[in-house]
Formats: structure tokens, C-alpha cells, sequence
């Protein structure tokens, strides 16, 4: 399976992360990648930046050493009403929008609240991806959300860094596996995400391909394959 972009890579402006736009942008360009999604996390998560920031985003050419640019955000769920930390005119001026449970921002809820917050987020039409599900921490109904991602046409996301053996998202590759086998019975796209702190990590796929191959998850429900297919999902 041969990836050509990535749907969620972090700059300094979400505070812990450790390269610029444009040092991810030559990155991509030497490991051959054709699109990046920049995707700084909210303001609401602790030393990351203002809305403005994400308003001003139109500033970023559509290309930057050959590699196209998407104007993102991670925007982070404050509560179980749905409640986000970047306004909804904001959103809908950017390219692609992850919706994320993050702890610094809500505490975790029961099956049935996390289930019904991220339900009730795939409906709205300018979040395009539901960013690290498999996360133990806030545990969902895996069926239940994977049907609404197939009805509203929103990319449920395995995080590579949440498969890492030093993850902050500790017990994720389990329900990542659920997850996928889901997607893959009922034919629901995912988008594979590096969740890139730095450059060198973009396009950095291993736990999340390994686990592709397992499943032999069909090339054509990985929209990192193909930039067109991604953008039937976005637009």
C-alpha cells in the first residue's frame, strides 16, 4: 500500500510540537508525500495558540515545495454537548477539521456520553475526521460510531502515535484493531494519521500499516493513498 499524505501533523503553534510549516513541508517533499494536513491543536490545549491563528491560516500558500498545504486544525471537544474550542465560522473556512477528546480539556465520560458526543460531532458536516478513537481512556461504541461515520461521510482516524510502545494513549491498539475490522465490514474510509510532533515523524506509518496488512484492509478505504480520494471526503 503506497501513502502519499498525511492528515494530521502539528507545528510549534500547538505549543509541544517542534517544527515549522515549512520544515513539514520539505519533509514531505524528500519522503515523496504529495499533501500534508496542518492540523495545530486548539486553543483550549494547554501552551498551544489563539483562534486567530486558525482565521489566519489563509495566509499558507497551497504549496510549499511541491507539497499541497491543508489548512487544519485538531480542535478539541470540551464537553459532552459537543462544545468545541474554535468558533463554528472559523471552522468552516478551513480545509480539513479533526475532532478530538483530549484530557487537558474534558475528563472522560461513560461509554454512552463519549459515544453520543462523537455522534452527534460526525453530524456536523465541517468535521471531516474523528481524531484517535481508540483511545481506552474514553472508551465508545465502536458500531455505533463507525455507522454514523458511514452515514454523514466522516473519516474515523488510526493514530500511528497512539500505537507507539511509549504512548500517552497506552491500551489503543486493541480497539484500533476493532476499529479497523469495523470499517472494513461495513466499508467506512479511515485516514491514517502520523499526529506528527515534529517533521521526521510525518509519513511515519508503521504500528498503523502493520495493522493494515493484518486486516488486509482494502486500499481503496485508506484514503492516505490517494489525495483525490481524501479530498471526495473533505470538501
Amino acid at each position: 500500500m503506497n501513502f502519499v499524505l498525511d492528515t494530521h501533523c502539528h507545528t510549534l503553534a500547538s505549543g509541544h510540537a517542534y517544527s515549522t510549516i515549512q520544515e513539514m513541508a520539505a519533509h514531505a517533499a524528500t519522503i515523496g508525500f504529495e499533501l500534508i494536513a496542518i492540523t495545530d491543536h486548539g486553543p483550549k490545549m494547554p501552551g498551544s495558540t489563539h483562534s486567530l491563528y486558525f482565521k489566519n491560516l489563509r495566509v499558507i500558500p497551497r504549496k510549499i515545495n511541491g507539497v499541497e498545504i491543508l489548512r487544519g486544525v485538531e480542535v478539541n471537544i470540551l464537553d459532552h454537548r459537543g462544545k468545541l474550542d474554535i468558533p463554528e465560522g472559523v471552522l468552516e473556512e478551513l480545509d480539513i477539521v479533526i475532532a478530538s477528546f483530549h484530557h487537558p480539556c474534558i475528563k472522560p465520560g461513560s461509554v454512552e456520553e463519549n459515544t453520543n458526543t462523537l455522534i452527534n460531532l460526525i453530524k456536523k458536516p465541517y468535521i471531516n475526521i474523528i481524531g484517535h478513537p481508540g483511545n481506552p481512556s474514553y472508551p465508545v461504541n465502536i458500531e455505533k460510531v463507525v455507522e454514523a461515520a458511514k452515514e454523514y461521510r466522516t473519516l474515523i482516524e488510526i493514530n500511528n502515535s497512539s500505537l507507539k510502545p511509549d504512548s500517552f494513549r497506552t491500551g489503543s491498539k486493541e480497539n484500533c484493531y476493532k476499529i479497523l475490522e469495523a470499517c472494513k465490514k461495513k466499508q467506512v474510509p479511515v485516514a491514517i494519521g502520523s499526529d506528527a510532533h515534529i517533521a521526521f515523524d510525518i509519513g511515519h506509518f508503521p504500528f498503523a500499516k502493520e495493522m493494515l496488512e493484518r486486516l488486509q484492509m482494502p486500499e481503496e478505504l485508506v484514503v492516505n493513498t490517494s489525495v483525490d480520494r481524501l479530498k471526495a471526503y473533505i470538501k
